[in-house]
């Protein structure tokens, strides 16, 4: 009882919290919701950790009908969820105290900031498809102010087209959840959960229908187009969970429905399976190309995240342990990275008022703080050993090569490699133009000094974690191969 009682504790307790920023009046405080904030991230972080480690244990909420159940179970991928989309939003609500400071409607942003975190452990922790379905859509409801927080007319644009998006890959999963319906009974998750006389056809377009409509939120071709739009419109904070964990409920939905209910037995070999690399590597390739031309900094770091979640679709769309065991580790590893990214374009457009990336030249030396953490992020993502982006690409490279996938085990490699060069590109200038503006440079900035502490020190942890995970990455090895394992049942 004890255990079923913190898997609802772990989705009410933010959920709650966050209703009492639209209502309490300690918020109008100027450090009571400050306080609060860190406190309530803080216990939920301990509750996701508490929740990982304990023994696999579920609880249905309500029955709509005999067949369809809202269900919530933890095990081992719902624990890896849980406790990085924790550990992302107490680094990253942290940094909003300083973003958000003397600013009006920071308690608006707190509030859905806190609920749908709540909404993340549901999405996290639901023991079937129509718990994930519901669950997913109140987070997409739930994240739309982040994108229009700011009431300009850019922002309500890109909110609109991020709404849009959003339910239209959301309505692509319904389908797909009705032609599944008939064929699994209960959508409950396991590995590969199909009736015994399945129709062959309905499931094929069901896994078809659920990989454009989850691939939407992943920012997969061709429902990427609201990911370069709501990023420069959102405030850094929002960057930074929508690219670092929202962007992954969609990869979290194809791990559920591919590989817990059809099963990749059922998959591997067919024309879905061909679509599914197709589309990840396509998406990998475009997203990279585009990010290297965009001179938006924001916007580049979004196409970069198109690019790099596509990464991870690709290790799912091998269909093997070893494709599914690095895929796992560059969601981890992708989330850290990303974010500390965002909160570098953030601190950048909250003390210069830069927003471009051929705009920063000579800010390294003010802000030498700064520009060291985004060399670290920086050679994070394009993959230079030791540091963590290098561990989970490897791991991407080898199993692309040991999968039978025909051409698609040669072509994964290359593209990759292809990616990586063009993210060196378009990141590395970031740095080289902030410590060596060349001898023609003359400053005719005023003087700049580092952000706040409270903005800083995530930054900080983000970017040293996006090297140490890839130094000591054996535990996390360990933690993938166990889900692995526990999810294909080797």
């Amino acid at each position: 009882m004890g255990q079923q009682i913190l898997l609802l504790i772990q989705i009410l307790f933010p959920v709650a919290a966050g209703c009492l920023f639209f209502t309490a009046p300690f918020r109008k405080g100027r450090r009571a919701g400050t306080v609060f904030l860190f406190t309530v991230l803080l216990l939920e972080t301990v509750f996701a950790g508490a929740g990982a480690i304990m023994d696999t244990t579920s609880v249905e909420l309500f029955c709509i009908t005999p067949e369809i159940r809202l269900i919530l179970c933890n095990d081992g991928l719902s624990g890896l969820f849980c406790v990085l989309s924790s550990f992302v939003f107490l680094t990253v609500g942290v940094y909003c105290t300083g973003y958000f400071a003397g600013t009006e409607k920071k308690e608006r942003f707190y509030g859905f900031y806190l609920i749908t975190l709540g909404v993340l452990q549901g999405v996290g922790m639901s023991g079937n498809l129509v718990s994930f379905y519901l669950f997913y859509e109140w987070m997409t409801f739930m994240t739309v102010p982040f994108v229009l927080h700011n009431c300009t007319r850019e922002s309500v644009r890109a909110a609109r087209k991020y709404l849009f998006y959003s339910v239209t890959g959301a309505t692509l999963v319904l389908a797909g959840i009705f032609l599944l319906a008939g064929n699994a009974e209960g959508l409950r998750f396991g590995a590969g959960t199909l009736n015994p006389e399945v129709k062959e056809g309905q499931v094929f377009a069901a896994a078809v229908l659920l990989i454009l409509g989850f691939g939407t939120k992943a920012g997969c071709f061709p429902m990427h187009g609201w990911l370069p739009t709501a990023h420069p419109a959102a405030p850094a904070p929002a960057s930074a969970v929508l690219s670092g964990v929202i962007t992954k409920t969609g990869v979290l939905g194809l791990i559920r429905s591919i590989y817990g209910i059809i099963g990749t037995g059922f998959l591997v070999g067919t024309p879905v399976q061909t679509l599914f690399l197709s589309l990840s590597l396509v998406t990998v390739l475009m997203g990279s190309m585009l990010a290297y031309k965009e001179k938006v900094l924001k916007k580049r770091l979004a196409y970069s995240t198109v690019s790099q979640v596509s990464y991870i679709l690709f290790g799912l769309a091998l269909m093997t342990p070893a494709g599914f065991s690095a895929a796992l580790l560059h969601l981890v590893f992708h989330s850290v990275i990303k974010s500390a990214l965002f909160l570098f374009a953030g601190i950048l457009i909250h003390k210069t008022g830069k927003e471009r990336a051929n705009e920063l030249r000579g800010l390294g030396k003010q802000l030498p703080v700064t520009f060291l953490c985004v060399t670290f992020a920086s050679l994070a993502l394009v993959g230079i050993p030791p540091a963590s982006g290098f561990v989970s690409k490897w791991y991407l490279a080898l199993g692309a090569l040991s999968a039978p996938v025909g051409f698609f085990s040669y072509l994964g490699p290359a593209v990759l490699l292809v990616s990586a060069l063009l993210t060196a590109g378009y990141l590395f200038m970031i740095p080289a133009d902030g410590f060596f503006p060349g001898k023609e440079y003359s400053p005719e900035r005023p003087e700049i000094k580092e952000a706040t502490p409270s903005m800083l020190l995530p930054l900080i942890v983000f970017s040293a974690a996006a090297v140490l995970f890839g130094i000591f990455s054996s535990p996390f090895c360990e933690i993938v191969t166990k889900i692995g394992t526990e999810m294909l049942r080797l």
